[in-house]
């Protein structure tokens, strides 16, 4: 009589595909989470399209510039006059930069002479608000 084999153990293996699906998939909603969590202090205008990198985790101060050429600092209304006084009051800390806001139907020399009246008052960094494509 022919007794059959004992059955080779097999070692377990562990699948890696379904592993890297899963850290994808949580990649993915850490960063739609966190996008969702940017919050600017700035009024609503029409921003320009385009991409570029995500601002940094500081949040600084939004300069905003409306269709009718009205500036805001923060959702404050100001003038080219006392922008300066107030963003000089403003500036804290060792990182001073300004997140420039302006609606692209805004008035290009406006937007300039308001960064030129911030660059007086101690801003040393722009970022621009861009609308993603």
């Amino acid at each position: 009589m022919k007794l059959p084999r004992e059955r080779s153990r097999r070692r377990g293996r562990i699948e890696i595909i379904p592993m890297i699906d899963v850290m994808f998939f949580l990649l993915a909603t850490f960063m739609l989470a966190s996008l969702s969590m940017q919050n600017l202090h700035s009024m609503p205008v029409d921003l320009p399209k385009g991409s570029t990198a995500s601002a940094p985790p500081t949040t600084p101060l939004t300069l905003t510039v409306t269709r009718e050429d009205k500036i805001y600092l923060n959702e404050t209304p100001v003038t080219l006059d006392n922008l300066a006084e107030t963003l000089e009051s403003r500036l804290t800390g060792q990182d001073h930069s300004v997140i420039i806001a302006a609606d692209q139907a805004s008035q290009n020399g406006v937007v300039v002479r308001a960064m030129l009246e911030a660059r007086h008052a101690g801003v040393e960094h722009f970022l621009f608000a861009i609308q993603p494509k």
